[in-house]
């Protein structure tokens, strides 16, 4: 749908002008026909229905949004006459635009808050920095395995798909918001109970091996959950409802399983000591926040062996 609308909000639209737009518009490459659909009464504004060669979601179609809207330019300096361009490829292409451009700095003020309360909650600059190379390894791995599925069109037949399509662009934003909060809670369930080991005197691999049979199950439990409940979706009749119970239920797995279980532990164990390594003078700077509650059990007094048995004897 294209909306031509006279310069001059005053003057109407020419005979003469209104038959050079439309002239123009249709000997663009993909334009098949235009027609008029409709003006208001004071002839100022009319509507045009461009029809294009290929479907709405075709490369083609969108090429001619872009030829229409770099000759709309051209066409106000000659004719007068500012042409707007609307529908439902046109709403795509900006809305596809619009998300392209936050969401680097989405990701980017995502990821840098998560540095730095990892940093503070874990006092290492070893375990902030894996969780979020893991989180962009398993954000890369989801997208990726999304896109073939759906617009490349592998295993389209074990999804209930009959055609491909392109992902959509609201997507990547849901899906980095939600398996970004899912991801960092299983992170902290395992890497907590290790620290906790470890302030208690366990040496590190002692810690990851412990720490990891502790809370394993918890993330297991978890994962296994989410899983299934995004994976209800996948055979949803909407292409938005099936992309995202999709791309939901492979980012959890992936993240669960291949990252947080197997990546996490298997590198904090070939890591030791360096796993909780921090800067003596970041060390001085940071608040000690005491997760663990170890100071806190420090302050709590012990009751004497000898004297809490002749208690229990009396």
């Amino acid at each position: 749908m294209l909306v031509a609308h006279s310069s001059d909000s005053v003057r109407p639209l020419t005979p003469a002008a209104l038959a050079a737009v439309v002239s123009e518009l249709k000997d663009t490459a993909g334009a098949t026909s235009i027609s008029l659909a409709g003006m208001n009464t004071v002839g100022t504004t009319a509507v045009l229905s461009l029809v294009p060669d290929d479907g709405p979601n075709d490369d083609g179609t969108k090429d001619l949004v872009t030829s229409v809207r770099d000759k709309s330019r051209e066409i106000r300096e000659t004719h007068g006459v500012t042409i707007g361009v609307t529908g439902f490829t046109a709403l795509a292409i900006d809305v596809s635009e619009r998300l392209g451009d936050v969401l680097p700095l989405y990701v980017a003020t995502v990821l840098g808050l998560s540095l730095i309360v990892l940093l503070l909650v874990f006092r290492s600059v070893v375990v902030p920095v894996m969780a979020t190379l893991g989180f962009l390894l398993s954000i890369a791995a989801t997208f990726g395995i999304t896109t073939a599925v759906f617009q490349w069109g592998w295993l389209q037949a074990l999804f209930g798909l009959d055609a491909s399509a392109p992902v959509v662009s609201l997507l990547p934003i849901i899906v980095t918001g939600v398996l970004y909060g899912l991801a960092m809670d299983y992170q902290v369930f395992l890497v907590t109970s290790m620290r906790e080991a470890r302030m208690h005197g366990a040496d590190p691999l002692e810690a990851t091996v412990s720490g990891f049979a502790r809370a394993s199950a918890v993330v297991v439990a978890a994962a296994t959950i989410m899983v299934s409940v995004f994976a209800g979706f996948i055979f949803n009749a909407q292409p938005m409802i099936k992309q995202a119970g999709f791309a939901l239920a492979a980012g959890i797995l992936i993240d669960a399983f291949v990252i947080r279980m197997t990546f996490i532990p298997a590198t904090m164990a070939l890591a030791r000591e360096k796993a909780w390594w921090l800067p003596v003078w970041l060390d001085r700077l940071l608040p000690d926040l005491d997760v663990e509650g170890d100071k806190l059990a420090q302050r709590i007094p012990l009751a004497h062996p000898a004297a809490s048995q002749q208690h229990a004897t009396a």
